[in-house]
């Protein structure tokens, strides 16, 4: 299986993810906790590794992401809504 980049990074929705996280004053461990309350078991290394662009991103934690956070999937891609 060959693992692709984009512009060095594994997902484009890191800096956006710690944009909000920060802006809710939200430490990775409480956001890593409220992941898990809807049933994705995520620990606090796996979101600085989404932040720093190391660890890919699926479908259905980018959308548990924007529930929890309060923004769109759209925002966090960001495509300018």
């Amino acid at each position: 299986m060959k693992i692709y980049d984009y512009d060095g990074k594994k997902n484009i929705c890191g800096d956006r993810l710690r944009e909000a996280r920060v802006v809710q004053r939200l430490r990775q461990e409480d956001l890593a906790a409220r992941i898990q309350i809807k049933g994705i078991n995520m620990e606090r290394d796996s979101i600085s590794r989404i932040e720093i662009g190391t660890r890919f991103v699926s479908d259905f934690e980018l959308k548990v992401f924007s529930e929890v956070l309060g923004v769109s999937v759209n925002w966090l891609l960001g495509i300018d809504e």
